[in-house]
């Protein structure tokens, strides 16, 4: 057999560039290479290529801006990777997909890979018809859900707490919002785990549940809570969006993750 041939589309990314160094042998697609919102482009590219292996890591992910651009956020979230999934189907590619713990609705302490999807927000449903869209166009697909993403090449969290701390006697920030930090670096090493497994929907996120003032405290040392009341967005967010792997094997805490991302932005 010849070796694996892979595909990482939305390489120029937080997530994509921490994959492309798991998968440094890729074929590699940034957004400006290739506009996952065009079907005849995808299929043409994919077709072209033909990778074995397809991980999308292309998304629109500012859930603020999700509210105002609705158009966008369901070409790119949604109708995008149902065209990825329909070019890898006729190669016969495996797809490997990012989704969020926003298809969930936070009502409820924390979540496994078969609970039912109810997202309260426009980001959680483009990123909820992206999975239905996947699994109508190809049998030979690894839905990943991931949550509260933090990585060395792209606008994170930390970053935002740093910059804010640095600016601001004191940085409200909300206690009431529980969630999974997962570390890039991490996700990205454990993906070629995923692809061994059986078609489905996985839950991957660094180990260990903090509120987003909790994770902010463990960055900072200004930080001060206040309620969802006291700082609104324009999206709502789930109170709890805790995703549980039961599938395979937990990552490391998140704290001992942000350490090595601390180390690593101070090189």
């Amino acid at each position: 057999m010849g070796a694996i041939k892979t595909l990482i589309i939305g390489s120029g990314g937080m997530l994509g560039t921490d994959l492309c160094k798991v998968f440094p042998d890729a074929v590699k697609l940034a957004h400006r290479e290739l506009d996952i919102t065009n079907r005849e482009q995808v299929l043409e590219s994919i077709q072209r290529i033909k990778p074995d292996i397809v991980i999308n890591a292309a998304a629109y992910t500012d859930v603020d801006g999700c509210e105002d651009n609705r158009d966008l956020a369901f070409q790119v979230n949604g109708y995008g990777p149902g065209y990825i999934a329909e070019a890898c189907s006729k190669i016969g590619a495996t797809l490997v997909h990012f989704s969020t713990d926003y298809v969930f609705d936070g009502s409820r302490n924390e979540y496994i890979e078969s609970d039912t999807p109810d997202p309260i927000n426009v980001y959680g449903k483009s990123k909820l018809l992206g999975e239905q869209k996947i699994a109508e166009n190809t049998a030979d697909y690894r839905i990943i859900r991931i949550s509260w993403l933090f990585g060395i090449h792209g606008r994170n969290f930390v970053e935002t707490m740093l910059k804010l701390s640095s600016q601001m006697d004191k940085v409200k920030v909300v206690n009431d919002q529980f969630g999974k930090p997962t570390y890039t670096v991490d996700l990205a090493n454990k993906i070629k785990d995923i692809i061994e497994l059986e078609t489905g929907i996985y839950h991957l996120t660094n180990d260990g549940v903090c509120s987003w003032y909790e994770f902010a405290s463990a960055v900072i040392d200004n930080a001060v809570p206040c309620t969802s009341e006291e700082f609104p967005r324009k999206a709502k967010r789930p109170k709890y969006s805790v995703l549980v792997n039961t599938k395979t094997e937990p990552m490391r805490h998140w704290k001992e993750a942000l350490k090595a991302y601390m180390k690593e932005r101070n090189k």
